[in-house]
């Protein structure tokens, strides 16, 4: 039997959800699935999620500290950082994008992210979609297809997480 994947989840899987399709207050099941699962072992993300979602100081911030704080995986590994030199020397030979849109990538989370799934063979969720003709930034599944990392959007996790978000018995 294959060892179950792990999913490296994105900032734009916690954001995008608290601030509009699955806020708090109308999803509470997508909150505590994740919670579920990062307690099961496939769900993670990484430190430098982490921080920019403590940039928000919002309702975000305060559950990512109180409930999901220690399934950030720190990316201080060697094995990162060899994945993430590549990356970055991937990111820099492309001729397609710009240069502002390589400078941009190489001060986000987003290179990190995707060198912790290279080296750790973990599954990255995204919500950025794939563009092969974008110039003006560099998108994650985009890189994940040239150097091939398996990605997956938010509603394909849950579908293979089998996360139901149901309402209460009234």
């Amino acid at each position: 039997m294959a060892p179950r994947p792990v999913f490296l989840l994105d900032a734009n899987v916690f954001i995008e959800a608290a601030r509009r399709y699955y806020a708090f207050r109308i999803a509470p099941g997508y909150w505590d699935g994740l919670i579920l699962h990062a307690g099961r072992g496939p769900v993670r993300s990484i430190d430098k999620i982490k921080e920019e979602i403590d940039r928000g100081n919002d309702d975000l911030k305060t559950w990512v500290d109180k409930k999901f704080y220690g399934w950030f995986e720190s990316t201080n590994q060697q094995d990162v950082f060899d994945a993430y030199r590549t990356v970055m020397i991937w990111s820099q030979k492309q001729t397609q994008y710009s240069t502002a849109a390589k400078a941009e990538f190489a001060k986000t989370a987003d290179g990190w992210l995707i060198a912790h799934a290279l080296a750790k063979k973990y599954v990255v969720v995204s919500d950025e979609y794939y563009d092969p003709y974008i110039k003006r930034k560099i998108k994650i599944p985009n890189v994940c297809r040239e150097l091939n990392v398996p990605y997956l959007n938010t509603f394909e996790l849950l579908h293979e997480l089998r996360v139901q978000l149901i309402l209460p018995p009234a």
